[in-house]
């Protein structure tokens, strides 16, 4: 049974993860490198909303095999206290089951640093947003 769950976990992560790297993919391939509709103006790359809608909410929408669910105050206050940089590092990385970057190898750090910036605040963190 534990054995069934794991692998149950582990194809919707894949599932999750694969049609959001697909999405991204296809998009950069079709050359939405330009501005996106996520991007503001004189910002290069995505912004916080616009990657966590993308990769990010796949499993933090649900809490999937753990993740902190967007919104959740206590969920997130032990790692708002951990700091914006020590978070981004660790998003970058990968950590547990989330993969590095979310599983999206092409976002740039600073897109990334900006969808943490966007989960912690919406938990309550006052983290800046990097431009």
């Amino acid at each position: 049974m534990i054995r069934e769950r794991k692998f149950r976990a582990r194809l919707l992560m894949a599932v999750c993860l694969g049609g959001v790297v697909g999405l991204q993919g296809a998009l950069l391939t079709a050359g939405a490198q330009a501005q996106t509709p996520g991007e503001p103006p004189g910002q290069k790359g995505q912004s916080g909303q616009a990657v966590y809608a993308a990769v990010c909410a796949a499993c933090h929408a649900a809490g999937v095999l753990g993740a902190p669910k967007l919104g959740d105050v206590k969920a997130w206050a032990p790692l708002i206290k951990e700091g914006q940089k020590a978070l981004t590092r660790t998003a970058i990385k990968g950590i547990r089951q989330m993969p590095p970057k979310g599983g999206n190898a092409s976002l740039s750090n600073a897109e990334v640093e900006r969808a943490v910036v966007h989960m912690a605040n919406a938990a309550g963190g006052k983290f800046k947003d990097p431009r």
